[in-house]
């Protein structure tokens, strides 16, 4: 039997792996997390008049706030005319108008707006009027274009502990119901269940509260600024947290139905008995057709009082089951599934994660809970049940959304959304294995149904002999009384047998690595999908946030100086060019305009040329960036350009290098100028 189960577990998985394989290799375009896909004024452009307005493009549907786009001066005044809009109607741009009599010099816009998947994007980027020239812009001036950590950090937790307590809320449901019916009369399992509630509902609240900071880049005091939490309201997102308050209430009125009907033992069949019964017996012949009767009629009332409950159970599992789908639509409908590619099937399809998520991650709170009071073997089967039919589901929706999400195999490794996701993927094959453990130590219980009995005896009180004895003593009776009561609570807490210890432990190790998941799974939600990361349009370079290639400290440069950074690149591929150093030379490393040469050399030293490069600078502090340099060949392996670096700070120099149709790298390196 285990060996048949284990074989069909074998090829479930090497199905699914074959399903993400043909996935991934026949993935196409598609997009959520919105991305700027181009500027007017264009990043880095020199312009001979000064424009009316600047205006940026999306590859989604953004929205907007009073201050999503901010221009500024040489010395970091404010020359847009505020409340930026869509151009011509188009939900994919944001326009916002400038002064009139603007003078030459090099100006930076600071934007900010939230996608269509509702995440919050930012960013900066510079153009010039007539010439470039230096800038004072400050960086509290540039605040906006980047979220508060401390509202980041809150707001990301309070998205986790939702997340946790939706599953123990609909897990710990679910494992009454399907399970371990008895269960809603302990204190224990009601305890989860209200503690599930109250931290979706405080979570719910927290998210909404932040939700404004988070999307303005402001701080934690605005939090309870009630026009933010009024604009967060008319958002999407706005929306589904307002329905998933309403849905918790509708919730609480279902919890108390739960415990209401569940919590009340099965009325007891009536027991035959007196006179009829006692007359009876006094005829021999017919007393063994009489006690088939009565038998026959125990079971028949037995079961008409067990009906109600099993009603009851149905009505409540159809009511739970529905809840749990509205729930699990509030964080479906307004993130990466509600946008991209094949929407119509990525919102069902997340919504049965979710909630396989929760059967899973939640019932195994339950069984911790369940295991502590002492159940049988047949209430773990049950669940063992659930939860391989919830991991089947995981992997089968887990899989479609790999896919959808990723788009390549390079954005596996590429992209730090590919790289949560194989953190996701471990941490769940971390969890299989201690459920494989589970189902080990469950089989053990099943063959040994006598550790019940030897449960029993090792908790059997001192003989009443013994007590007596001491009956004379008040002192040694109490101390006899407090002893017992010591016995018999460490026997239920450690369940006595090595058996029911090794299933808890098994147990206890899903449920901690469970933990786990639903963090890397938050970190997952507010990342940019892999296919939209890889497809960010020509100088959009992911911005490096750590030390300098190799781990050596940045580069320190003063004014006026020239500062030349090599960069090793491998692209991985077969041609003479895919492995050497990028040479990048800045002239003169100071803030304004500088003149930049790249030059490349093969593992020989030889200059090589490679079909594509590109070079960008960011300033991940300030949210700057990427600026790409347009690019002059100069000969085999060398080019040349001019960048714009408008602040003082440490700047990130990225090149992208492809070396073939397929090979592609982009080494980066900081250094610090001003």
């Amino acid at each position: 039997m285990e060996k048949a189960a284990h074989r069909r577990i074998a090829g479930l998985l090497g199905t699914l792996g074959a399903l993400l394989a043909l996935m991934l290799a026949g993935a196409g375009p598609a997009a959520a997390h919105a991305t700027l896909e181009s500027t007017d004024p264009h990043q880095n452009s020199v312009v001979a008049t000064a424009p009316q307005a600047v205006t940026l493009t999306f590859s989604e549907s953004v929205s907007l706030s009073s201050d999503s786009v901010r221009v500024l001066d040489p010395a970091g005044k404010a020359v847009d005319t505020g409340n930026p809009g869509h151009a011509d109607g188009k939900a994919d741009t944001a326009r916002v108008g400038l002064n009139s009599g603007l003078a030459n010099g090099t100006y930076t816009v600071a934007w900010r707006a939230v996608s269509e998947d509702s995440h919050p994007i930012g960013g900066a980027f510079t153009f010039s009027i007539g010439a470039p020239s230096d800038t004072s812009v400050s960086a509290t001036a540039l605040q906006g274009a980047k979220a508060d950590g401390l509202v980041s950090a809150l707001y990301g937790t309070g998205r986790t502990v939702a997340y946790a307590a939706f599953a123990l809320l609909a897990g710990v449901a679910a494992f009454v119901l399907i399970c371990w019916p008895e269960g809603a009369t302990r204190r224990r399992m009601q305890r989860l269940l209200m503690t599930g509630w109250a931290a979706l509902l405080t979570s719910t609240v927290a998210v909404l509260m932040l939700r404004g900071p988070y999307e303005r880049g402001s701080g934690i005091g605005k939090a309870l600024d009630l026009s933010l939490v009024r604009a967060t309201l008319d958002e999407r997102i706005g929306t589904a947290l307002a329905a998933r308050l309403l849905l918790l209430a509708a919730s609480g009125v279902f919890l108390s139905l739960l415990v209401g009907q569940l919590g009340q033992p099965a009325r007891p069949a009536a027991q035959p008995g007196g006179a009829g019964s006692a007359g009876s017996a006094g005829s021999a012949g017919s007393a063994g057709d009489e006690e088939a009767e009565e038998a026959e009629l125990r079971e028949l009332e037995q079961r008409a009082a067990e009906r109600p409950q099993r009603e009851a159970r149905l009505g409540l599992g159809v009511a739970g089951l529905v809840l749990s789908i509205a729930l699990a639509a509030t964080w479906v409908g307004a993130d990466h599934a509600s946008v991209g590619i094949q929407v119509w099937l990525s919102l069902p399809l997340g919504m049965l994660h979710l909630i396989a998520m929760a059967l899973w991650l939640g019932g195994l709170a339950a069984l911790l809970v369940a295991l502590r009071e002492g159940v049988g073997a047949q209430v773990v089967d049950r669940f063992s049940k659930v939860a391989f039919g919830s991991v089947a589901v995981l992997a089968a929706t887990g899989v479609y959304q790999s896919w959808r999400g990723l788009g390549s195999w390079g954005a596996l490794t590429g992209t730090e959304y590919g790289r949560l996701l194989l953190v996701k993927t471990g941490c769940v094959t971390v969890m299989l294995g201690a459920a494989w453990f589970s189902r080990t130590w469950l089989a053990r219980l099943r063959a040994a149904p006598a550790e019940a009995a030897e449960i029993e005896r090792t908790a059997v009180p001192e003989p009443v002999g013994a007590a007596a004895a001491h009956s004379e003593d008040p002192l040694r009776q109490a101390q006899l009384a407090r002893q017992q009561a010591a016995r018999e609570s460490a026997g239920r807490e450690r369940g006595l047998t090595p058996t029911r210890a090794g299933l808890r432990r098994s147990v206890l190790v899903e449920a901690l690595v469970a933990v786990a998941v639903l963090v890397v799974t938050t970190m997952l939600t507010n990342s940019p999908p892999g296919r939209v990361a890889s497809e960010v349009k020509a100088g959009a370079v992911a911005p490096a946030a750590g030390p300098a290639a190799g781990g050596a400290p940045a580069p320190q440069t003063e004014p006026g100086r020239t500062v030349e950074l090599k960069l090793p690149y491998d692209t991985k591929g077969r041609t003479p060019n895919a492995k050497g150093t990028a040479t990048v030379t800045l002239n003169p490393a100071r803030t304004g305009p500088n003149e930049v040469h790249l030059a490349l050399t093969g593992a020989d030293g030889q200059p090589v040329d490679v079909p594509e490069v590109q070079l960008a600078f960011t300033l991940p502090d300030r949210d700057l960036g990427p600026l790409p340099v347009a690019l002059t060949p100069e000969g085999t392996g060398r080019w040349s350009g001019t960048a714009q670096l408008p602040l003082a700070g440490t700047w990130v120099v990225s090149v992208q290098i492809r070396s073939s149709d397929i090979d592609q790298t982009t080494p980066t390196q900081q250094f610090k100028i001003g």
